[in-house]
Parts: C-alpha cells; sequence; structure tokens
C-alpha cells in the first residue's frame, strides 16, 4: 500500500511522518479513550504493523493502528475521530482501511463502553471467551471494560 491515499478531501496517511503525538493525545482525551503522555503514544505507533492518520488538509483528524504477525492474527487500537469530525464515516474509513492493508488476518479489539454498537456495523462480533489482563485492573473495572 502506499504511503498515501485520498478519499474526498480527506488525505489518508500509512506511516509516522510528520505527526504532531501531542495532538493525537488530545484528540484520545477529547474522545475519552485511554491516553498516555505523546512519546508514548509515538512509540506505540511507531511499534504497530499498520497505521492510519486521516488528515484535512494539514490538520490530523483521526486515527487509527494495529498489531499484527502478519500471518492470521491482529488487533486493532485507538480508532479516535476529533469530535468535530465524528458522523461523516471516518471512523469507518479508517477501520476498514486497517482491515484491507492485512486482509488476511483474523482481527480483534476492545471498544469504549458504550461504542460496541459502531463495531458491530462492521461486522465485528462480541466475543465469549475473551480476557484481559490489565495493569490497572481496578480502574478497567471502574471504566466498563471487565466484570
Amino acid at each position: 500500500m502506499k504511503n498515501e491515499d485520498r478519499v474526498m478531501n480527506i488525505r489518508l496517511q500509512y506511516d509516522c511522518s510528520n505527526v504532531d503525538w501531542n495532538y493525537v493525545s488530545s484528540i484520545l482525551e477529547s474522545v475519552g479513550i485511554a491516553y498516555f503522555e505523546s512519546k508514548v503514544h509515538k512509540i506505540a505507533f511507531e511499534n504497530s504493523c499498520v497505521v492510519v492518520l486521516l488528515y484535512e488538509d494539514d490538520k490530523l483528524i483521526g486515527f487509527g493502528r494495529a498489531i499484527s504477525d502478519n500471518a492470521y492474527q491482529a488487533a486493532i487500537y485507538d480508532v479516535a475521530v476529533s469530535q468535530p469530525y465524528q458522523g461523516r464515516g471516518l471512523g469507518k474509513l479508517i477501520v476498514n482501511s486497517i482491515l484491507k492493508s492485512i486482509p488476511q488476518c483474523n482481527f480483534i479489539l476492545y471498544a469504549s463502553p458504550g461504542k460496541e454498537g459502531f463495531y458491530e456495523t462492521l461486522n465485528f462480533k462480541k466475543m465469549k471467551t475473551g480476557m484481559a489482563l490489565f495493569r490497572d485492573a481496578d480502574g478497567m473495572q471502574i471504566e466498563g471494560f471487565t466484570k
């Protein structure tokens, strides 16, 4: 896949060049997704198998990433669209771009509580046997991720 595509007036970038990692953190915070210091997100995205960043002109408006073995398993993380741009199909564009990048893989993810319906519209199914071990188990339970 090329490092860049265009859909409508939205530019899709598939690498981590020229990213404002502070802005990545602020978008994640503004949409209620877990966020870290900018340097942590930079490391996470740079170590991902697939990165999709959406820009309108030169403004970062959304992103997502996947980690994978590039053979048969992948996990999607950090899918977010800046609030003023939500409801325009951009989250779907991000996820579908990730799925097309490694089509041979099965995908897992965990959605923010209340956002499961979005992923169900993209044919993701709830798992019966999904398990997790979080460093902040109490916090994740309070946030509604675990029972």
